[in-house]
């Protein structure tokens, strides 16, 4: 089932000094930073479930983290740009008078978070009215802080601050694919492109969501493909790939600002392979 998500305003794009892109950066990173103890105060204790999709098939869970952490950033934001717009899983879209929108998912993983698992981070990416100028993903409880824009991508962890840069990997036969779920390709057309896709790599991973991403940009993962994708969940991650020397683009190559099925490769030529495959 199709994530049912307002429409980005589309607009052109804002333009921004170097010094103002500087400000935003460092205030993306307070933002990440702040969210991450709402997470962490109900990571791996008993926590309510809510299901989003209840009635209407499948399964989107919602917890009262992601709500809290959601609210924190709207309240910095409220506080330190209330020019600026916000377009959010949980709390929806409240528009700006400046043209730029912070686009958030408190909770990337939800299904990994409340069941333990480490495979979530908070993601928010601040958008232009065209593109995605600045992202950013953040995991509290291993301490990593992913960030990316226009001068490139790094990780931050334990004090240390590392530049990512994505590997060489030409062809498919020695890609490594990575997947949040096959149960994303819900039209038979999806399942057979991935089938044909999945089948050409050397090594498949499940179960990654934003995780996955992050690691492409860190050289250790060469393709992500993915399908039925909301705003806020490439917005964060879309400038870290692109910030390592990565391609992030839907099935057919073009931009993948809307989400919906996207293509991620560290190397440009094994993008265009696996755009081949997904589109034979």
């Amino acid at each position: 089932m199709a994530k049912l998500t307002p429409p980005l305003p589309r607009h052109p794009a804002v333009s921004l000094a170097q010094a103002e892109l500087t400000a935003l950066q460092s205030f993306l990173r307070e933002l990440l930073l702040a969210a991450g103890p709402r997470t962490l105060a109900h990571f791996r204790r008993p926590i309510e479930v809510v299901d989003k999709r209840a009635g209407n098939g499948g399964y989107d869970p919602v917890t009262e983290a992601d709500r809290e952490a959601e609210h924190v950033i709207r309240e910095l934001i409220r506080a330190r740009h209330p020019e600026h717009g916000a377009y959010g899983e949980e709390h929806g879209f409240e528009p700006g008078n400046s043209g730029l929108t912070w686009v958030i998912d408190p909770i990337d993983g939800t299904r990994a978070f409340i069941t333990g698992q480490l495979h979530w981070g908070i993601l928010i990416g601040l958008y232009d009215g065209e593109k995605v100028v600045l992202g950013g993903m953040h995991q509290p409880f291993t301490g990593e802080l992913f960030i990316g824009g226009p001068s490139g991508a790094s990780l931050e962890q334990a004090g240390m601050r590392t530049r990512l840069r994505t590997r060489e990997c030409a062809s498919l036969d020695q890609a490594v694919l990575c997947c949040t779920t096959p149960d994303m390709f819900e039209a038979p057309d999806e399942q057979r492109a991935f089938t044909r896709l999945e089948q050409r790599v050397r090594l498949r991973r499940f179960g990654g969501d934003c995780y996955s991403y992050c690691m492409l940009a860190h050289g250790l993962v060469d393709l992500v493909v993915e399908s039925d994708l909301a705003p806020y969940d490439v917005h964060g991650l879309i400038p870290v790939v692109e910030g390592a020397g990565g391609l992030f683009t839907d099935w057919q190559g073009n931009p993948a600002v809307d989400g919906g099925r996207v293509v991620v490769a560290g190397d440009a030529r094994l993008h265009a392979a696996a755009l081949a495959v997904l589109n034979a």
